[in-house]
């Protein structure tokens, strides 16, 4: 009697696939440091969901015995996780930053503009003598009704034949903030054609605004205007500012 003392062949080594549970540890790590910067929100969420997803999947072959990197694969579903919950507190705070960046340039651009002066009056177009322009920074400006005014000797901007008119401009600083007075232009028409009044300039008149206007405190300024003889009506504009728009007076001359 004879015996078969052959030994079988060793069943083949199966490799391990630890590949995912490895990108998902990378990926988690990323993910979770790009979170730490609010502005990568994005990157966080994106590198974070596949970590999970990864870390998950890696976890699953370790149950099954294809893979033996359990440790990795869970570290990096629970890093994917803190990327996501990053990525959302990230993608908060850069949205609120970004709407209170947009709150802050409205309200800057809403200070600068005037407030309507036909709100009052809807058939208004321009303001009349002693009328205040109100703008949203609580700056008030004020012109007064025209007077006859006669230049001095050496005037400059009044022509022979002409009539000359003063008004007095008040400029009241309502708000928190120094006015700068400096800034502030005059300009004037006159006539039913809308000629160019010139400014005249001699020793009374002509000085422009001085210096910055204290919160709480007013300046005051007369300006005279050249105007035609027969002219019956003066527009004097005034603008505050390259911040602001120009308010319109429409004066009548007697």
């Amino acid at each position: 009697m004879s015996y078969d003392t052959q030994v079988p062949p060793a069943a083949p080594h199966r490799a391990m696939r630890n590949g995912l549970g490895t990108a998902a540890l990378i990926l988690g790590i990323i993910g979770t440091l790009s979170g730490l910067v609010p502005f990568f929100f994005w990157l966080a969420g994106i590198l974070g969901l596949i970590a999970l997803i990864l870390g998950l999947v890696g976890k699953g072959r370790t149950k099954r015995g294809e893979a033996n990197n359990k440790g990795v694969a869970l570290t990096g579903a629970i890093l994917g996780l803190v990327a996501l919950i990053l990525s959302v507190v990230g993608a908060v705070i850069t949205f609120t930053a970004v709407s209170d960046a947009v709150d802050e340039i409205d309200k800057a651009i809403k200070d600068s503009a005037p407030k309507d002066p036909a709100a009052k009056d809807p058939a208004a177009k321009n303001l009349a003598d002693g009328d205040t322009s109100v703008y949203d920074d609580d700056l008030k400006v004020t012109v007064s009704d025209p007077k006859a005014y006669k230049p001095g000797e050496f005037a400059v901007g009044h022509t022979e034949g002409n009539k000359a008119y003063q008004v007095t401009v008040v400029i009241e600083n309502g708000g928190k903030k120094k006015f700068d007075a400096t800034l502030v232009t005059l300009t004037g028409r006159a006539g039913t054609n809308g000629v160019a009044a010139e400014q005249i300039f001699d020793e009374k008149v002509g000085t422009g605004f001085q210096g910055a206007v204290l919160p709480g405190k007013k300046a005051t300024l007369t300006v005279a205007f050249d105007t035609p003889k027969d002219a019956k009506n003066l527009t004097v504009e005034v603008n505050p500012g390259f911040d602001y728009n120009a308010s319109q007076w429409e004066l009548k001359l007697g």
